[in-house]
């Protein structure tokens, strides 16, 4: 399972009216940085963070941009497959503010769930959490619960840049690096009143200010596996075959003649 923190004293709500002091929060965070920092393996020195091989050609670059923000759909299949690649390769990975998100979907996904941070609800302090684990997590997801100013948004910002952490935000997020939407969603498996979902085909589109023009991938995602793979070509519409023109034959001349 995921590793859940749920830090009581420095990211949950606020109860029964009372405060704690910038001390007692400082000393919490710092907590949690050494807790995080011990499971840490490694951090990634390289550009990019990986990105699963059905999503080719999605972004302009060859992964997710060390250092940068992501603005996502509210899709957990969609999150589920940009976590796996680098989890797989050996990064860890966090999730703030999901607390329905389903962990056993993101294993299936093949998200390693050794190296998955969870913070179910961290309330109105989700900025706060997010920005203490960049220090150690180099791919967090996270689902804004309230507005945020440009000022703090630019230091987070910095912070990513500074740290080397890639963020993903199911929302709309200034200064993203792109934008990934989920459209044209259809799923298999049902008939006419009977059968069961088995996957879904769906187009991912992604713009931003490095894309020339947006671009678009099909995959399904999930598959039956529940997984992310590429979808197959649609079939192209043949034209019908004509029918061969009856033809008799002529008894006196011998001829084959078109018939009627």
């Amino acid at each position: 399972m995921g590793t859940a923190l749920f830090a009581p004293s420095a990211f949950s709500r606020e109860g029964d009216g009372s405060r704690e002091s910038t001390a007692s929060r400082a000393q919490e965070v710092h907590r949690l940085r050494g807790e995080i920092a011990r499971m840490q393996r490694r951090r990634s020195d390289v550009p990019f963070l990986p990105l699963d091989p059905a999503l080719e050609g999605l972004l302009p670059d060859p992964g997710l941009r060390v250092g940068s923000s992501y603005s996502l759909s509210p899709s957990p299949s969609l999150l589920g497959a940009l976590l796996a690649a680098p989890s797989q390769k050996g990064a860890w990975c966090a999730i703030i503010g999901m607390p329905t998100i389903g962990v056993e979907a993101m294993a299936g996904f093949g998200v390693e769930l050794e190296r998955l941070v969870l913070v179910p609800d961290p309330g109105p302090r989700w900025l706060t959490v997010a920005t203490a684990l960049s220090e150690v997590i180099p791919l967090i997801a996270v689902h804004p619960r309230s507005r945020v100013a440009d000022a703090d948004i630019a230091r987070l910002n910095a912070r990513l840049r500074d740290r080397g952490c890639t963020l993903l935000v199911t929302a709309p997020w200034p200064q993203s690096e792109a934008t990934i939407r989920v459209e044209e969603t259809e799923w298999h498996g049902l008939g006419s009143g009977w059968g069961l979902l088995a996957d879904r085909t769906v187009t991912l589109r992604a713009s931003g200010r490095r894309h020339e023009a947006p671009s678009r991938v099909r995959v399904r995602m999930p598959t039956s596996l529940g997984r992310v793979d590429a979808a197959p070509a649609p079939l192209r519409p043949v034209a019908p075959l004509l029918a061969p023109v009856p033809q008799t034959v002529d008894a006196e001349s011998d001829q084959w003649a078109v018939a009627g």
